[in-house]
């Protein structure tokens, strides 16, 4: 009776696991402790695997474009062969590419100055509104550009605006309107969103027991409160209108083509200087996210202290 009985040992490295020992020592290892291991083994590797995954997933497309930029020669082979510069020299001579460039920093521009003169009135009343309705049905409205695709949106500026009474098609105002329309809903989520984190109505009531007028507190406690809200909603503004291509493609006249409408046509010409043109893209879109991650861990640093 005593050799069979088992006692569990809870000293050693069997004691974090549960295992049972048997009277001499020996590990009973039964029939659960296997797959409990094989299980948190998978447990704590299988996120890592998927993370790989992901990250080559991400990482090849950009890794074959930069080598094909500096690549001298590819033609039905896996990698290109030699190396030159001439691509992005090219690139940068290109009078297309650089008017297309210049035009797609303007109407990012623009989109980001008319999100912030349209988007923070909108955002402030649609956060002051009394009634949950008025703020759900207000959600659903400026959260309908994301749904529509942007070909919808093109269509419809087509239609209205390459009439005899409306000829702007293909002015870069009328361009730079529709990326305000495309890129505003992100600038009022975000907005709207840091603005119910920071109990912004406290810090007014707090104000307006002071003495202070609607203005002043919009000016002295909104705006300072959002400034790192706002950064981060002009970022996105600024990465969604420098990458737009759908809407672009249609309504953008010769004189005001965006970069991406352009860089499709360099994909008809040589390989390296189509990869040349596309890198330029991604460092634009790489200096956006760094921007944007810059914005939020300062915004988060401030927060942490302040709490």
């Amino acid at each position: 009776m005593v050799a069979s009985a088992t006692r569990v040992d809870r000293v050693g490295p069997f004691a974090a696991e549960g295992r049972s020992r048997t009277a001499n020592g020996a590990p009973f290892w039964g029939q659960r402790a296997t797959p409990l291991l094989l299980s948190r083994a998978w447990g704590y590797k299988l996120p890592r695997w998927i993370a790989r995954f992901y990250l080559a997933y991400l990482a090849i497309p950009i890794v074959l474009l930069v080598v094909g930029s500096v690549g001298e020669l590819w033609l039905n082979t896996l990698l290109p062969t030699g190396f030159t510069l001439a691509w992005y020299m090219q690139v940068a001579a290109d009078p297309s590419f650089r008017r297309a460039f210049t035009a797609s920093l303007a109407v990012a521009a623009i989109a980001c100055a008319a999100c912030v003169l349209a988007g923070l009135p909108l955002a402030y009343a649609i956060f002051r509104a009394r009634s949950k309705v008025v703020r759900s049905l207000a959600r659903v409205v400026y959260q309908l550009p994301v749904a529509l695709p942007p070909l919808v949106l093109a269509f419809g500026f087509i239609l209205v605006f390459s009439s005899d009474t409306l000829p702007w098609l293909g002015s870069i105002w009328l361009l730079a309107a529709g990326h305000v329309v495309l890129g505003l809903p992100y600038f009022l989520q975000t907005v709207v969103a840091d603005m119910q984190r920071l109990g912004l109505r406290t810090l007014e009531d707090a104000a307006e027991s002071l003495g202070s007028s609607g203005i002043q507190r919009f000016v002295h406690v909104v705006l300072p409160s959002l400034r790192h809200s706002i950064l981060s909603g002009l970022v996105i503004v600024a990465a969604l209108s420098l990458g737009e291509f759908q809407f672009s493609n249609l309504v953008a006249g010769f004189l005001n083509r965006t970069y991406p409408v352009v860089l499709l046509q360099a994909f008809y010409g040589a390989t390296g200087f189509a990869c040349a043109a596309t890198v330029v893209l991604l460092l634009l879109a790489l200096a956006a996210a760094i921007a944007g991650g810059a914005v939020s861990g300062s915004a988060s640093r401030l927060r942490g202290v302040a709490a």
